[in-house]
């Protein structure tokens, strides 16, 4: 059960309830029925108010990454390992850039032979309500879109903007907007689509071990 919207009451393969900490501030949907299969990493820290941290959530079979603290992470090492086409030859990485009104990018990418130097955001995705097809967000981002009308202002200013969607469960092959869910989200995806920014989506399989590069998703 999820409460305060960052707890979440998880029992134990021992028949303890555990109190872990939540890190996604989305809705979930889908995911937090009763009985749902969790992942849950120990934290062994004092300094933690919770001693364990939610990873993923079982749906339908497969496991579903909802921390929001991996994509970043992932992504950066998939940049760094040339895995990403559309994001090869760069030579310098550098995580949290400050730029536009108060914002910092999750990638700042530079160095290139050719090309200009790209600002990559990041995005979390775990949303799924249809087989094999992804969606974002799940629920109104204000913030989500005001980082792409910041990103156009970089593409306007002659750099790349591109936006990664970090889809953490393996089982779908297409991705497209939940207008629905941030209809705003939707409308501001359009504006810089226009403008030039770049959309990419990569799945990444989730298991006990954590995340893997799995494949490019189909952006509709």
């Amino acid at each position: 059960m999820r409460y305060k919207r960052f707890f979440v009451d998880i029992e134990l393969d021992t028949g303890d309830i555990i109190t872990a900490h939540c890190p996604n501030p989305g809705k979930m949907l889908g995911l937090l029925n009763a009985g749902t299969p969790a992942l849950v990493t120990p934290l062994n820290d004092p300094k933690k108010k919770l001693p364990y941290r939610l990873e993923a959530l079982s749906e339908n079979g497969a496991w579903v990454g909802v921390n929001t603290q991996w994509p970043n992470r992932a992504i950066y090492e998939a940049i760094a390992a040339q895995r990403l086409p559309e994001l090869t030859g760069y030579t310098a990485l550098q995580p949290e850039k400050k730029y536009g009104h108060n914002s910092r990018i999750d990638i700042y990418a530079s160095g290139h032979s050719f090309l200009p130097d790209a600002y990559i955001e990041v995005k979390n995705v775990h949303l799924s309500r249809r087989a094999g097809h992804a969606e974002f967000p799940d629920c109104v981002t204000e913030r989500g879109a005001k980082h792409l009308y910041e990103l156009i202002t970089m593409v306007q200013t002659g750099y790349r903007a591109v936006v990664v969607f970090c889809v953490q469960r393996e089982n779908c092959t297409t991705f497209d907007i939940a207008r629905d869910c941030d209809p705003a989200f939707g409308r501001a995806y359009d504006a810089a689509r226009s403008a030039g920014v770049e959309f990419i989506a990569v799945g990444f399989a989730f298991s006990e071990d954590g995340l893997r590069f799995e494949k490019a998703l189909k952006v509709l």
